[in-house]
C-alpha cells in the first residue's frame, strides 16, 4: 500500500511571473555577444605569441630582404625573450658530469612556447615536463624565420649548435634534438652542412700539415747535413730527428649527438605545398589576365613553405634553374652515422593500411612523407639506427600534447 503524499511535496513549486522570465531570457540574450567576445579575446590573447610567426611563416623572406624589424632572429629562446649563446649559463650536473641536452624545434609559423603549454599556464608540454621527470636534463628552445628557405636556416641551426658546444664544452654532454615538422627538416639540413664543414676541415689541416711536413723535412735534412758535417756520427747510427705531433680534431656537435626525434616531418614534402604549386602553374599556363593574377597572389609565399613542396634541404636544390618544375631535381641528404632517429607519425584514421592514410596523414603532412623513404631504404649501409612509430587518430598539432608520444620521449631521453 503506498503511503499519501506529504501536503507540501503535493504543492506544486510558484512558478515566477512570466514578465521576470521574459526579462531574464532578454538579460541572457543581451549579454550573449559580450560573453562570446570576452571568449575571443581570452582566446586571442593565449594565442597572441602567434601573430609574429604567423606573419614570418607566410612572407618571412621578404621581411628579411627588408631588413623589416618584425623579421625574427634565429635564437635561442627564455622567458619569451631571445637569448645569446653565452647568455645562457649553462652549468654541468651535480659532481661536474655534462648534462644530456635536449633542443627542441617548431615548424612552420611556430615558436617555442608550443613546447611548453598548451591550453592555458596549468597545460604544461613536452620541454617543461622532461624538466621535471628529469631534472639532469637541459632544455632549450630555438625560435627562427620559418619563412627562410630551409637550408638557410639548417646553416643557422649548425652555427648555433657549433657556439653552444664551444662555449660550454663541460655543460653539454649528449645532445638530443627534437624537431615537429619543419624543424626537423632543418635538423637534418644542419646536419648535412656540419658534414660538410668537418670534411672541409680535414681537407684544410691535411693541406697544411702536408706544407708544414714538407717544410720540417727539408728543415731536418738540412740540419742532418750540418750535423754531418760538424760532428760524424759512428757508423749506423740515425741522428735523433724531431716528430710533429698531429693536432687534435676538434669536438663537433655532430660528435654529441645522440638521438633525433621527427615529429610529424614531411620528409619527403607536402602534399599542400605540392598541389598549391601545381594549382599556381596551371593557371599561369592558362595565361588570362584573372588566372595570372591569381597565380601571382599564390607566388609570394615564402621560400620556406615553397622548400616543403619536396623538402629541399640543400642551397643547390632551391637555387638550381629547374627548382619551379613539376619534377625538380632533388639532393639526397644521407643520414648521420651513429645516430639514433626516431621518425614518429601521425594518422587520423584508425588503420595505417590505407592509401588515404599515407596521403592525409595527420592532415597536413602525409604519413608516407613522415615515414620517409630514406628511412625505409632497403639498401641503406649496415648499423642505422631507425625508430619508427605510427600514431593513429592524431592530427599535426596533438604530436605536441599526445601522452604516449611524450612517453615515448622521456623513455628515450631517460
Amino acid at each position: 500500500m503506498t503511503e499519501p503524499l506529504d501536503q507540501d511535496d503535493a504543492t506544486p513549486s510558484p512558478r515566477r511571473p512570466r514578465w521576470k522570465r521574459v526579462a531574464a531570457a532578454v538579460g541572457r540574450a543581451a549579454r550573449a555577444p559580450f560573453d562570446g567576445a570576452g571568449a575571443l579575446y581570452r582566446i586571442g590573447q593565449d594565442n597572441l605569441h602567434f601573430t609574429l610567426p604567423v606573419l614570418n611563416g607566410a612572407f618571412g623572406d621578404q621581411l628579411a630582404a627588408r631588413h623589416d624589424r618584425r623579421t625574427i632572429p634565429f635564437s635561442f629562446r627564455r622567458y619569451a625573450a631571445d637569448v645569446a649563446v653565452a647568455d645562457l649559463g649553462l652549468q654541468p650536473a651535480n659532481g661536474g658530469r655534462p648534462r644530456t641536452t635536449v633542443v627542441f624545434l617548431h615548424g612552420l609559423m611556430g615558436d617555442e612556447v608550443i613546447w611548453q603549454t598548451g591550453h592555458g599556464p596549468d597545460d604544461l608540454r613536452f620541454g617543461p615536463r622532461l624538466q621535471q621527470d628529469l631534472p639532469e636534463v637541459c632544455c632549450l628552445y630555438v625560435r627562427y624565420n620559418s619563412g627562410l628557405h630551409i637550408s638557410e636556416n639548417g646553416r643557422r641551426l649548425h652555427e648555433l649548435l657549433t657556439e653552444l658546444v664551444a662555449t660550454y664544452p663541460k655543460a653539454v654532454g649528449e645532445l638530443v634534438l627534437v624537431g615537429h615538422s619543419m624543424g626537423g627538416l632543418l635538423i637534418r639540413s644542419a646536419g648535412y652542412y656540419a658534414e660538410e664543414a668537418a670534411l672541409e676541415s680535414e681537407k684544410s689541416n691535411g693541406e697544411n700539415d702536408s706544407t708544414i711536413s714538407s717544410a720540417a723535412l727539408v728543415g731536418e735534412e738540412r740540419d742532418t747535413a750540418e750535423l754531418a758535417l760538424e760532428d760524424p756520427q759512428p757508423s749506423g747510427k740515425k741522428p735523433n730527428t724531431k716528430t710533429k705531433q698531429q693536432a687534435p680534431k676538434p669536438n663537433t656537435w655532430l660528435d654529441r649527438l645522440r638521438d633525433v626525434f621527427l615529429l610529424g616531418v614531411p620528409n619527403d614534402g607536402s602534399f599542400l605545398e605540392q598541389n598549391s604549386h601545381f594549382t599556381s602553374l596551371v593557371l599561369r599556363k592558362i595565361n588570362l589576365w584573372p588566372t595570372r593574377a591569381i597565380s601571382g597572389l599564390l607566388d609570394q609565399r615564402s621560400n620556406g613553405i615553397k622548400d616543403l613542396r619536396h623538402a629541399l634541404l640543400v642551397d643547390e636544390d632551391w637555387q638550381s634553374p629547374h627548382a619551379d618544375d613539376l619534377f625538380p631535381p632533388r639532393t639526397v641528404v644521407p643520414l648521420l652515422p651513429h645516430v639514433h632517429y626516431h621518425v614518429l607519425v601521425g594518422s587520423l584514421l584508425k588503420s595505417a593500411s590505407s592509401a588515404l592514410h599515407d596521403y592525409f596523414g595527420d592532415g597536413l603532412v602525409g604519413a608516407g612523407s613522415a615515414a620517409g623513404r630514406i628511412f625505409q631504404d632497403p639498401a641503406a649501409p649496415p648499423g642505422r639506427l631507425i625508430s619508427t612509430r605510427v600514431y593513429p587518430q592524431l592530427h599535426h598539432g596533438t604530436l605536441l600534447s599526445n601522452p604516449e608520444v611524450y612517453q615515448y620521449l622521456r623513455e628515450r631521453i631517460g
